[in-house]
């Protein structure tokens, strides 16, 4: 790798740090920098060093948004407790089921989403006061803890999105509020699949060690700048970013990695 190629893989993990911390789905851009950048690569060492970078931009991003958005710590921490470990879980299975299979999953839930965010158009931009039941608390814990979790060691593509969907629909909370909640979650999300990769030598330390600086930069700003245009700059950068994964995920049936 040159130098020209290493600082435009650096400008990308700046760009997938912005995009997680703002509404998710930065491993879209960052794992086929990857797969470009290092030709021969194997998915399962793209995914492990996405992860390295990936984790420590949403740490930070989790940092910034806790300092100054409404977090509730009996839905972010046990959720996140329970993601450490079904996303290493998942991450475990990754090398015996082909990606393949869950992309047509992903596509159609991510159409989802943007159908129903857009057939709303008052859908996460104003919070409702809910009182939330144990039962529901459980549900939700369960939903992002270990079926995202699941999803996110194993696949990935949209896990923070879909936390900010799930969040925002059951919790009745702001785009803002969710995707500060989502970044705790996703963050145990990484811790989990990242151990995994690193156990079995998925990681590229240094690349991704240089990576994680990048991704806490544009984490840093994708954070600030959520808090400060607020719920209804967050729902526009998630449509155009729904679409975006949608139509990534689209193109691998033409250009298959």
């Amino acid at each position: 790798m040159d130098l020209h190629e290493l600082a435009m893989l650096l400008l990308v993990a700046a760009a997938a740090g912005w995009v997680d911390a703002v509404v998710g789905g930065g491993g879209l851009i960052q794992i086929p920098a990857l797969m470009i950048a290092f030709p021969g690569l194997s998915p399962a060492t793209a995914l492990g060093t996405n992860k390295l970078a990936a984790i420590a931009g949403t740490s930070s991003a989790a940092y910034s948004y806790a300092r100054r958005a409404k977090i509730d710590w009996r839905i972010a921490a046990p959720a996140a407790g329970t993601a450490v470990v079904f996303a290493g879980l998942g991450a475990a299975a990754a090398a015996s089921v082909p990606s393949a299979y869950f992309r047509p999953v992903t596509m159609v839930l991510l159409l989802l989403v943007l159908a129903f965010v857009v057939a709303r158009p008052s859908f996460g931009t104003i919070a409702a006061e809910t009182a939330v039941t144990v039962r529901r608390r459980l549900g939700i814990v369960l939903l992002a803890g270990v079926l995202i979790g699941f999803y996110d060691g194993i696949f990935g593509p949209g896990t923070g999105t879909f936390l900010i969907i799930s969040f925002t629909a059951l919790l009745s909370l702001d785009f803002v509020a969710s995707s500060a909640t989502a970044k705790i979650v996703n963050a145990g999300t990484n811790l989990g699949a990242l151990i995994v990769f690193a156990v079995h030598d998925q990681v590229l330390w240094k690349v991704g060690l240089a990576m994680a600086v990048c991704n806490i930069l544009g984490a840093q700003l994708g954070a600030r700048t959520a808090l400060r245009r607020g719920a209804g700059f967050v729902r526009v950068v998630l449509v155009v970013v729904v679409l975006g994964m949608v139509g990534r995920l689209a193109a691998l049936y033409v250009w298959p990695q």
